[in-house]
């Protein structure tokens, strides 16, 4: 069985905050006139083009690579006329091939990410935005409407946007860390379902930890959509979507929500001792 206990990351003092350098920074300034979903032409073409190259080679490599195994893609075909009216879609965020598992797995979807700005603005920005990535304003007020006035359209037309709620990407993490609210804002919003998804992991075999180096290979399943409740003001009914999220986030990678599930919910502390002390801490195991 994979025991989480053995990882060796510099896992930060915040829940949300990022342990990964950028080593390059392009200078482009997320403001109301970016286009924060690019609709032209020649991106379209770029795009066209790296999906054959996702398809191809990457999704392939992606499987082998991460020994993934994907469970629930039925409730993609159960669901279908909901997701094709707009969904967003929220999961733990435990590698740095994580996304392209996601995108492997609801494909011929092509979903839209919400990505955190310096990822965009470094050296794998323009890959990040060729598979949908729409960069997080975090300081440009006028972006950030621009960004949910672009966030709507896409909605509007039926897509697909993914986020991690828990705000940043922690390697081999087991515990599912709280979870900000912009994926249920959006969701409320917009007034359209969260689709909850999870990693959990399996020991890997001798040529995984041999070759790679893997310290676990990945299981992704796939929930049902969890609706906004209407019967709430609004702040409530953003609330309540981002705990009912987080508790099947839990479910899904095989932990006990009610064990798992610390206050605060959302990620505004800056405490990590009671995930780090407590790695066994509703954690039933790999499956």
């Amino acid at each position: 069985m994979f025991d989480p206990r053995t990882n060796r990351y510099p896992y930060p003092e915040e829940t949300d905050r990022h342990y990964l350098e950028i080593h390059k920074d392009r200078g482009i300034v997320f403001d109301s006139s970016y286009p924060y979903i690019d609709r032209s032409g020649m991106f379209r073409f770029r795009q066209n083009l790296a999906r054959i190259l996702l398809n191809v080679i990457v999704f392939p490599l992606a499987r082998i690579r991460l020994g993934l195994k994907i469970e629930g893609r039925d409730n993609l075909k159960k669901y279908k006329d909901v997701i094709d009216k707009g969904v967003v879609s929220v999961c733990n965020h435990v590698h740095m091939w994580d996304y392209i598992a996601i995108m492997c797995a609801i494909r011929p979807t092509r979903p839209n990410l919400l990505a955190w700005a310096p990822n965009i603005n470094g050296e794998n920005g323009t890959l990040i935005r060729l598979v949908g990535g729409i960069p997080i304003p975090e300081d440009n007020i006028a972006g950030q409407k621009a960004q949910l006035k672009a966030i709507s359209g896409l909605m509007d037309d039926g897509g697909w946007l993914h986020i991690y709620a828990e705000g940043s990407m922690w390697e081999y993490y087991a515990p599912i860390r709280p979870f900000k609210r912009g994926a249920a804002y959006i969701a409320v919003m917009n007034n359209r379902p969260v689709i909850p998804m999870a990693f959990s992991y399996r020991e890997p075999g001798a040529f995984r930890k041999k070759i790679f180096r893997q310290e676990a290979v990945f299981t992704l399943r796939i929930g049902e959509p969890l609706y906004p409740d209407t019967d709430l003001d609004v702040k409530e009914r953003q609330k309540d979507l981002t705990i009912r999220s987080h508790r099947a986030v839990c479910s899904l990678a095989g932990i006990d929500p009610d064990e798992n599930l610390y206050e605060p919910v959302f990620s505004d502390s800056k405490r990590v001792d009671y995930y780090t002390t407590q790695y066994g801490v509703g954690y039933r195991g790999s499956r």
